[in-house]
This record gives C-alpha cells, structure tokens and sequence, in this order.
C-alpha cells in the first residue's frame, strides 16, 4: 500500500484542541487495524523538538519544530493553536518525498511547502505525489474575527468598527489564499453540506467528498459517580445545575456572550454555575462578571476532560467558527443537554432539535438566558434532553474507527484511471 503523510500544521500536546485530537483518533484506530488493511501513515505536527512517537510498525508521529511559530503570539491573546507562518519548512521538505501521498488539513508552511515540492516535480518531469485535503477550520473566518477585536482594541472610536473594514479583507485574502491551495489538491474532504456546497463550484462537485468526525464511546459516556468527583476536587457546588463550556476563552467561541446569559439568569433569581475548561484572552472579564459563579479549570487532558463531561448537566457552546465541533459530539455522548446557535454547524450532532439539544435562535444574552432557564428550572426537561442527547450519541454518531475506513482510506488508496486530477501547478 501507499505511504500516507497527513500534514497538521497545529502544535501538539496535551492541551491542544479539536483538529489535532481528531488527528490523534484517526491514527490510534489505523494502529488498532491489521497492518496491511492501511497505509503506511505518518502525521506530522509541530512541537517544541523534532522527535518521532511510534503507534504501530505502520503508524507514527512526527513532530517538528516552526520556522515561524506563532505559539508567543497566541499565548499572549489566548488565540488558539499554535502554528507555523513560514512559506517553506526545509526539514517537512527533505521527508515528505519518502511518501507517495501528501495529505493537506491546513494552509500554513506544511501546506505551501507540499505544494510547492509538487509543482516542482510536474515543471521537472518527476513523478508527482497525490495531493489530498481535508478542511477542519474556518481559518479565513476565525482571522476576521480575531482581526476585529484587535483592530477595535487598538483603535477604540465610539460608534465605529475599525475592524470591520480589516477583518473583511484578511478574510477575503485568507480565502483566496485557501483556495489556491486546494485547487491543488486532487480530493477536498469537508465536514459538512455547507462546506460542500461553499467549495464544489470552486473544485467541481467530484472532487468534493465528506470527511465526518467521530466519537470515542469508549472514554465519553455518562456516569453518575462523577459529578461527586468533581465537586470534591474543585470544590464545585452541588445545589445547582453545572454550565459547561470547553475550548478558547475568547470571543471567537462565543464565551463572552455565555457569560452575559449566565449574569441575567442569575439577576433574575436562577441559580447556575458556569465551569471553563480551556484558557483564553476572556477569562478575566468573565470571572469580572460571574465572580463566585464560575470556575475555571483550565486545559485539561482528554481522560480529565471526560470526567468533566459527565460531572456537568448542561453544555453551552455558541460559537459560530467550528467546522464540525469534537466537544458537542463528546458533550452528548457523556449524556450533556447541549444548547447551540441556530444555523451553527454544530447542529448537525442533534438528531432531534428541541429533544436531543436546545438550538438557541439568535446571538443575544437575553435569548441564550431564557434557552438556558429551560434546562436549569425544570429538572424534568433537563433530565430528558440528556437522555435523548446520549441516545443520539449512542445511535447515530460514528467511532473513529468507521470514519477512517469509510471516509478516509478511500481516498489514501490508488485513484482509478478515470479519476479528474487536477495537475499539481493548479495551485
């Protein structure tokens, strides 16, 4: 079988998020298969050191360290996973050619680096790797967002917006800059109909296919012993509903419009505890504004992240940057009632809106206050919606496993003759 490198471009480590663990998944289920039912697969990320981590005889990782990391940057506005912004990484560049496909999931230095070998192999006449990409981020949408609240920090003119002119032309250009990328590549895997429907004009519907996310069952499941633990262990109270909110502490995933719901619910006399798991630039003004009602946990491993989970009665995530979002299919497997933004693709977890999760139908405090309210006055209602919530979970949200071999290995192995290759200097 080919030899597969799958390039994330996001540091790895303990505390990283969603794009990098389901990296992590993906490959621990090609190690627990017979070797020869998969490709030889390498996935690369950054790390501090260049070192390789072995899974199986035909499965491994590779860390290398940045050119141009972003990790200072990101640490000091809690912005995310650190990447790499250098055009070219000569160390990713004297390995990739030991692989025979080169699979893209971002559009930093792996990415252009891939790019670039191939275009190069075409223009000499060389045998050219098959280019294949999968899309887990909304990059150019996440860089406006972040671009208009630094530019609105900086330049703070009552009743204008700076950053909107900004944050619209580095989206704009971080698009183009995606697509040029992706028209490389011979198969673009997206999670969801919308991504679909954004990218098949661009690429031509053949090229476009749906890459799911799965869900460990094994590590994600309700248990009732657990929220005495985590009272126990960080003193959480035990007279009211736990709020659950995990990933970035900033306003890219919607926290400072949770925390504002959860001040009104409590100004009207209704008692909820807000409990973070993550780090980011926002949590000072949250515990500004929630004072006692909150805590934080900070980044947590994945086994500590499960106890969370099943610890809490409500998930609470409104943002509106995810492509697919692993917490709220972990959430609902761990028997969580979830509330989501309306339209958000993180709604595609729920199987019956308003039964197995809440979808909250517009971005304001108020609304998300009085969706909250539903869950956390009404034990009954609570109780079924996480019921239903594990239930679909149970039921309907794949294992790992089955997303690798159903979604994945069909595209890692040989194409047919007739397959619509693009040629490598599309890009």
């Amino acid at each position: 079988m080919d030899s597969v490198a799958v390039l994330v471009e996001l540091t790895r480590n303990a505390m990283s998020g969603g794009q990098v663990k389901s990296w992590e998944r993906f490959a621990e289920s090609a190690a627990g298969l017979p070797d020869g039912l998969v490709p030889d697969l390498t996935v690369y990320f950054l790390g501090e050191r260049d070192h390789v981590e072995t899974l199986a005889p035909h499965v491994r990782f590779v860390m290398l360290r940045p050119v141009l990391g972003t990790a200072r940057l990101s640490s000091a506005e809690g912005a995310g996973d650190a990447t790499d912004l250098a055009p070219y990484h000569p160390r990713l560049a004297a390995l990739l050619p030991r692989h025979d496909v080169w699979h893209l999931t971002h559009s930093f230095a792996y990415a252009t680096t891939a790019v670039r070998l191939a275009r190069a192999a075409a223009r000499r006449g060389d045998p050219v790797p098959r280019l294949v990409a999968s899309v887990h981020t909304d990059v150019p949408r996440l860089a406006a967002v972040y671009t208009r609240h630094l530019a609105d920090r900086a330049l703070p003119l009552p009743g204008h917006h700076p950053g909107d002119v900004l944050a619209d032309q580095a989206e704009r250009w971080l698009r183009r800059r995606r697509d040029r990328l992706l028209g490389a590549c011979e198969r673009v895997l997206v999670p969801t109909p919308a991504g679909r429907a954004e990218l098949a004009p661009l690429l031509g519907p053949h090229r476009v296919g749906p890459l799911r996310r799965g869900t460990d069952h094994d590590r994600f499941h309700p248990d009732p012993t657990a929220r005495a633990l985590l009272t126990h262990r960080h003193g959480l109270p035990a007279d009211r509903p736990l709020v659950l909110f995990a990933g970035r502490l900033d306003a890219s995933k919607g926290l400072p419009l949770l925390a504002h719901a959860l001040r009104l619910l409590r100004d009207r006399g209704d008692a909820a505890h807000l409990v973070m798991v993550g780090s980011g630039a926002e949590t000072g003004a949250v515990h500004r504004l929630l004072g006692a009602d909150a805590t934080l946990l900070g980044p947590l491993p994945q086994d500590r992240l499960a106890e969370v989970y099943a610890g809490c009665d409500v998930f609470a995530f409104p943002s509106r940057t995810e492509t697919c979002g692993n917490v709220v299919a972990e959430a609902m497997a761990s028997g969580l009632a979830v509330l989501l933004p309306e339209g958000a693709t993180t709604t595609q977890w729920l199987s019956a809106p308003g039964r197995d999760g809440i979808v909250v139908p517009a971005d304001d405090p108020h609304t998300w206050a009085d969706a909250l309210a539903t869950l956390v006055t009404d034990p009954h209602h609570l109780t079924g919606v996480r019921r239903a919530a594990a239930a679909t979970a149970r039921h309907h949200h794949p294992t790992w496993t089955r997303v690798l071999t159903e979604d994945l290995l069909p595209h890692w192995t040989r194409p047919s003759p007739d397959d619509h290759t693009p040629p490598a200097h599309a890009a």
